[in-house]
């Protein structure tokens, strides 16, 4: 078994559509070659493609355990994991933060994947600490609907309208309700005026 030298935590982040799962699945099937034993959780909530896998747009998946909190993964660990995936890590929690540095501490390498923004534009959950703290950080773009521009935004669509500021952060959904989106082609619709905001 190829162990590390020491852990750290690698964050993949970008909007929906950015290929932000492909990248993790290729980096846990990289440890797998290399001889390294890989765990990759999920959360529980995420089941758009499959409850075990975790599956990219493009068609690719990765066994994965759902788990219902970001404690619950010290719990299904296995003692000789070296490499540990978490996939939508924004979904988690705050306590995934000290998960993930306990891990990293620990030795184990954690490769996490999740988006950066909310549908809003707006920093998403866990995901600006674990920016902070991560040893690297890789940024990946979609590919703007309407202009073709690099997209870091992810616009949530509701009966084909912007959706509005106030609506509940998390809705899991996939191109049903979800395009990539560049800064200026954005909107989010202000509830009480039904007016689309500037962001």
């Amino acid at each position: 078994m190829t162990l590390h030298h020491s852990g750290r935590i690698e964050m993949i982040c970008g909007s929906m559509f950015s290929g932000k799962t492909e990248e993790l699945i290729r980096r846990t099937r990289r440890a797998v070659i290399a001889r390294q034993k890989v765990q990759v959780f999920k959360p529980a909530i995420d089941i758009r493609f499959a409850e075990q896998k975790v599956v990219s747009h493009n068609g690719a998946d990765y066994g994965a355990i759902p788990v219902n909190s970001a404690e619950s993964i010290f719990t299904l660990l296995d003692p000789d994991t070296t490499v540990v995936a978490i996939d939508e890590v924004q979904f988690f929690d705050p306590a995934v933060v000290a998960v993930c540095e306990r891990l990293a501490d620990d030795g184990k390498r954690v490769i996490c994947a999740g988006l950066d923004l909310d549908f809003r534009g707006l920093p998403f959950g866990p995901m600006p600490e674990l920016l902070a703290r991560a040893e690297t950080v890789d940024k990946l773009h979609a590919i703007c609907v309407i202009c073709a521009e690099p997209a870091t935004r992810t616009q949530r669509l509701i009966d084909g309208q912007p959706a509005a500021y106030d609506d509940p952060v998390v809705l899991i959904g996939a191109a049903e309700v979800y395009e990539a989106r560049c800064r200026d082609c954005h909107t989010v619709r202000s509830r009480e005026s039904q007016r689309e905001l500037p962001l």
